[in-house]
């Protein structure tokens, strides 16, 4: 993927951010914070959902962060490829689910077709 597709992540736009809508970022930061803490699930399982999250997003900088704080909380290698190949399965998934809908236009234009 082409670096260049997306700005790379500066102290100028984090400040521009926050300048622009300090008070969102702040509840942004405390919601971050709450959801990726220690609770029902680890938080070792809550990157490894996020990895795997990012990969169906495409977010290149949710990738690299979340991969990085995956690894930081103790996630193998091995964890963090099976969590990516899960995600992979669910987008394949969801095309493949998804398919019921071309099938009933499919019969639905054969019936029309049928009646003409």
């Amino acid at each position: 993927m082409e670096q260049h597709m997306y700005p790379p992540a500066s102290r100028e736009l984090a400040e521009k951010r926050r300048e622009l809508a300090p008070e969102i970022e702040e509840a942004f930061r405390a919601f971050s914070k709450k959801a990726f803490a220690d609770s029902a699930l680890p938080s070792k399982m809550k990157e490894l959902i996020a990895v795997a999250v990012a990969h169906t997003t495409q977010c290149p900088d949710c990738i690299r962060g979340h991969t990085l704080l995956a690894l930081r909380k103790g996630a193998t290698e091995q964890e963090i490829m099976e969590a990516i190949w899960v995600a992979a399965e669910m987008r394949a998934g969801g095309a493949y689910a998804h398919s019921n809908i071309a099938l009933d236009v499919m019969n639905q234009a054969r019936a029309k077709a049928g009646d003409t």
